[in-house]
């Protein structure tokens, strides 16, 4: 396994990361105290997840996915191996209303309250890495490509300074060791970056954004960020939800995957998508190499990366997924795959 560090901290996170919405949902808590074990075995030690998990979020599972990690670490003992990652959901009156009302701010009063119930979900006293899910300013994110103001929406949205200031005493309380982004742009990542410089508050060491061949998006400022701000980008759908492993190519749906069971979550599924895999799939065949892990080799040879988040729901799956870090990509596949962005460019974001 290869190891690199968290932005500018002294943690060193496997390159592969183990994501883990599905559990609680589509896997059983067996599942995936299977998935933990054969991927610590592996070398993985950085573990991404969530209060708002498992994915689709429903009350009757809320929090379950971060319960199911603390009962491994219990059982286990792993605590101290693991480089553990969470979140803090956002705002979302309209499909998150058993989390907090769906009006979460980062404030004083939410931030405390959900890390505690995120502490006590995992069964341990700190989390290594705290995460803001999503902003709390309406922006362009979850697929959403250009940015169009929303003036209205600004009124009782927690000035940074203040979510900073929180943040910083969840720090010294030792309740997080380092603080991360998850779904920011360009202006959202330098505007805390100035802040907590000019305040000497903690300064964000991750962002963990949505990045893929069918996703580029990041490389158009937000790669330049990471690799100037030391805040690394923590890859989410790698793969598409699956759909660069070709798998559901020709209108193939698969018993039991994912958008099989999930139709709705059609983000990297409209015609220009399935254009763009049917092109990567062929170069991935045409050098005798798997889709799937010719996908991640080519994000983990991002210079601005981290760690890919890797989800899995078979073992099968999750050993090819972690595999992929031993493969190299010769120019020749390197070029194809530019030809086929030129041709396809972000059919996703």
């Amino acid at each position: 396994m290869e190891y690199r560090k968290l932005g500018n901290t002294d943690i060193d996170v496997s390159l592969i990361c183990l994501g883990t919405m599905t559990w609680g949902e589509q896997n059983s808590r067996e599942q995936a105290f299977e998935q933990m074990d054969y991927a610590l075995e592996q070398g993985v030690n950085f573990f991404d997840t969530a209060e708002m998990y498992p994915i689709p979020p429903r009350a009757e599972t809320y929090g379950r996915t971060e319960e199911i990690i603390g009962e491994w670490m219990k059982a286990r003992g792993t605590r101290e191996r693991i480089v553990l990652a969470s979140k803090i959901a956002g705002p979302g009156e309209d499909w998150l209303p058993h989390i907090r009302g769906g009006r979460t701010r980062f404030n004083h009063e939410d931030i405390p309250a959900a890390l505690d119930a995120s502490l006590k979900r995992l069964q341990t006293d700190y989390i290594d890495l705290y995460q803001l899910h999503w902003p709390e300013r309406r922006t362009n994110y979850f697929g959403r490509l250009g940015f169009e103001p929303e003036p209205e929406s600004e009124k009782d949205v927690t000035p940074m300074l203040e979510t900073l200031e929180v943040l910083h005493e969840q720090v010294r309380a030792g309740k997080i060791r380092h603080i991360g982004l998850s779904n920011e742009t360009p202006w959202g990542v330098m505007r805390f970056s100035c802040l907590a410089e000019q305040c000497y508050l903690p300064k964000f060491v991750s962002v963990q954004n949505p990045y893929s061949l069918l996703n580029r998006s990041y490389e158009i400022g937000m790669a330049e960020v990471s690799w100037r701000d030391k805040a690394g980008l923590l890859a989410y759908s790698p793969l598409g939800f699956g759909v660069l492993s070709g798998k559901y190519l020709d209108g193939a749906r698969p018993e039991g995957a994912r958008l099989t069971l999930y139709p709705d979550y059609a983000r990297y599924s409209s015609p220009a998508a399935e254009a763009a895999t049917a092109k990567y799939v062929a170069l991935a065949r045409e050098h005798g190499l798997d889709p799937a892990q010719m996908a991640l080799a080519w994000v983990h040879s991002r210079p601005f990366l981290t760690s890919t988040i890797i989800g899995a729901t078979r073992r099968e799956q999750l050993k090819s997924n972690i595999d992929s870090v031993d493969l190299k990509l010769p120019p020749a596949v390197l070029e194809g795959i530019e030809a086929i962005h030129q041709q396809h460019p972000n059919p996703s974001p």
